[in-house]
């Protein structure tokens, strides 16, 4: 017997349809003929039969016919080969760090672009910028961040609307007169004023209810702004700690809505400089809202080597239970941005030619304390991941064994890492004049060797997540397992495996991702005593931005703890373009240089749009604590500066500034624990 289903009606009132149209009419008052059904045969025909028939409608349907053309209820192993695949396969672009009008230190002179024109020019909406002109990224991030300082949040647009909240004090009605007459160095000092109040840890002018309403609007608009599927709007903040001028500043971001969020007020300065109170604070909320969040910290290089200390900000060592702490709330590290990039630093990695890149080391994030040679183990990601593993041989649990992401920390509220659309770190450096390479960014009060001028910005950096969906929940869910990466603001694809049996054969398969996953872990995982005779070996490809630079090389970087104690560090050509090969140091000639700097152009005739490799590790330890974590390089592109000293009329390129660089990606590590 055959089984009625929907779809069978729906195929035998289609076959009837098309019958009866294509059936000669009766005339009127003729009744139509009676049809006796016969089997499903060709209707006779005056044609030679030729095995077949020519149209639907020279059938009749018969039982067995219809049960060959439909299909049944399927049973055993399904036909199509991703039923069933888990792992991610989709690569997600976001900025983990934008500040908005709701920023003290943004709002006084970013008046147009708030938390909402933020989250639309990241999802590839066209806006006016602070100095008057259209912006617009080249292609739509897949999700943002908001993390405006906690401390003092909303003060800037609260002077503007005159709310009473904010006008309570003699300070407060002084700040919003100077903004509504619109003087230049009324504004000025009016924003230092609120600067210093933040760096002496005094809240005295800040107003618990307007705070309330502001993140209850910041939050809100994020609701409104998230697309699950199509672009993700986080909600976050920034906490903006920095004792004695030391940076520990960190992003705080939630996975969750307006409706968990608001239940909190943002963790500042005001409630705690210590860290671990943070970290209480973020335990706290998942307790109180059954929500999720995680934290990054940014800017080692400005920490004066607190960032990484191997002591607590109470002067403690470092116990089991802090490092455990601080991993579970921390599991990834802003290491580029534009305040610097944070890889490694000349001096600590002196065989490293790629090593001076963005650097930024004159001193802490105030200007007050000059940097010194023995803060900078403790300041840059490469030498904390070694650190890291002394510590974890020590007590048990490794405190910084994060994955990394670029962001850009803009207070503009857009989020520019591009080096052709530029908007600059702030409102007042934004490409409106020939002049904004020269102006302070970071002014010492102490003494001007401290200082930062704006043409040592960093264009970038970007966040790139390995995830399934573009949703809150599996974003967050990649960066707490670190299969996340940084660049410094191109858009390059990067795949990285590490296991014990990869070859270059296993590249050539359609889907190389699935033999990694099958028989490895990717970025941010961990490979654990190693089977007897065989080394670490790893599968990595990437492929160039599609609108940017062909690639240089690829490189794996490789820090390890060694029999006696002693940290090491060395870094891997893998895979580079051209026929190049190393000279006698083990060194690989450069890409070549095709940019113009006078024209900021450059040619895509050099390099390669993809590279791949499998590779062993010739200098495996079984006994010795590793990671391994890969660095792309792209050919020379001009710089930020070179694109202003063509488009702005008498701009010129800085002295000193050679006009073109080489972007980068840096891949969360691979741990090997023996």
């Amino acid at each position: 017997m055959i089984r009625i289903t929907p779809g069978l009606l729906t195929f035998l009132a289609v076959l009837a349809i098309s019958a009866c149209a294509k059936k000669e009419a009766p005339t009127p008052g003729e009744q139509a003929p009676v049809v006796e059904p016969t089997s499903a045969k060709p209707a006779p025909t005056d044609e030679p039969d030729e095995g077949r028939p020519s149209f639907a409608h020279d059938f009749y349907l018969d039982e067995e016919s219809v049960r060959e053309g439909l299909p049944e209820e399927a049973e055993g192993p399904s036909y199509s080969p991703y039923v069933g695949e888990t792992f991610p396969k989709n690569v997600y672009w976001g900025d983990t760090h934008l500040h908005t009008s709701n920023s003290f230190d943004a709002g006084f002179a970013n008046f147009r672009v708030g938390p909402e024109e933020a989250y639309r020019f990241a999802r590839g909406e066209e806006i006016t910028a602070n100095n008057g002109m259209a912006a617009k990224l080249v292609r739509p991030l897949d999700w943002l961040v908001v993390s405006d300082h906690a401390e003092y949040l909303g003060i800037t647009p609260g002077l503007r609307a005159k709310d009473p909240r904010v006008l309570k004090t003699e300070e407060g009605r002084r700040w919003a007169d100077a903004i509504e007459k619109g003087e230049f160095a009324a504004i000025y000092q009016s924003a230092m004023e609120v600067i210093r109040l933040v760096m002496s840890n005094d809240d005295s002018l800040q107003d618990a209810e307007f705070t309330r309403s502001i993140w209850k609007d910041a939050s809100e608009i994020a609701d409104r702004m998230n697309q699950p599927g199509l672009f993700t709007a986080f909600i976050g903040f920034e906490w903006t700690s920095m004792p004695g001028g030391r940076n520990l500043h960190r992003v705080v971001i939630f996975g969750d809505g307006a409706d968990r969020t608001t239940q909190v007020l943002p963790f500042s300065l005001f409630d705690s400089e210590d860290p671990e109170d943070l970290w209480a604070y973020m335990d706290d909320y998942e307790k109180k809202t059954g929500g999720s969040a995680v934290a990054l910290a940014h800017n080692g290089n400005l920490s004066n080597g607190a960032m990484f200390a191997v002591e607590t900000l109470k002067g403690e060592p470092l116990s089991r239970d802090y490092a455990a702490t601080r991993m579970r709330w921390e599991p990834i590290y802003e290491v580029t941005q534009i305040k610097g990039d944070g890889e490694t630093h000349l001096a600590l990695s002196p065989d490293d030619e790629f090593a001076d890149y963005g650097t930024w080391d004159k001193g802490d994030i105030v200007g007050i304390e000059a940097k010194k040679p023995e803060m900078l183990p403790h300041e840059y990601a490469r030498s904390a991941l070694k650190l890291g593993l002394k510590l974890e041989a020590e007590i048990g649990v490794n405190p910084f064994k994060f994955g990394l992401v670029g962001s850009t920390d803009s207070h503009t509220g857009l989020a520019t890492a591009n080096e052709t659309n530029f908007f600059g770190k702030a409102s007042h450096l934004e490409p409106d004049n020939e002049k904004r390479a020269e102006y302070k960014i970071l002014e010492s009060p102490v003494d001007e060797s401290l200082t930062s001028y704006a043409w040592e910005q960093v264009a970038g950096g970007l966040a790139a997540v390995w995830a399934s969906e573009n949703t809150r929940k599996d974003i967050l869910d990649a960066m707490r397992r670190k299969e996340v990466y940084a660049t410094t603001g191109s858009r390059m694809t990067v795949r990285f495996f590490g296991g014990w049996d990869f070859t270059n054969d296993d590249l050539q398969a359609p889907r190389p991702a699935k033999t990694g996953y099958a028989r490895g872990v990717p970025m941010g995982g961990d490979l654990s005593s190693a089977p007897k005779g065989k080394p670490a070996s790893f599968l990595v490809w990437a492929a160039k931005d599609p609108d940017g630079a062909n690639l240089d090389r690829i490189q794996i970087v490789k820090g390890w703890l060694d029999t006696s104690g002693k940290l090491n560090e060395t870094v891997y050509d893998v895979a580079w373009s051209g026929n190049r090969k190393r000279d006698k140091g083990g060194k690989l000639p450069t890409v070549g240089n095709t940019v113009d700097v006078k024209d900021a152009s450059y040619r895509n005739s050099i390099g390669l749009p993809m590279l791949a490799t499998a590779w062993t590790d010739p200098d495996f330890d079984p006994n010795e604590r590793a990671f391994y974590y890969v660095r792309v390089i792209e050919i020379p592109t001009p710089t930020w500066t070179a694109y202003d000293a063509k488009r702005l009329v008498d701009a010129k390129l800085p002295e000193g500034d050679s006009g073109f660089h080489q972007e980068r990606a840096y891949t969360s590590p691979i741990w090997y624990t023996p």
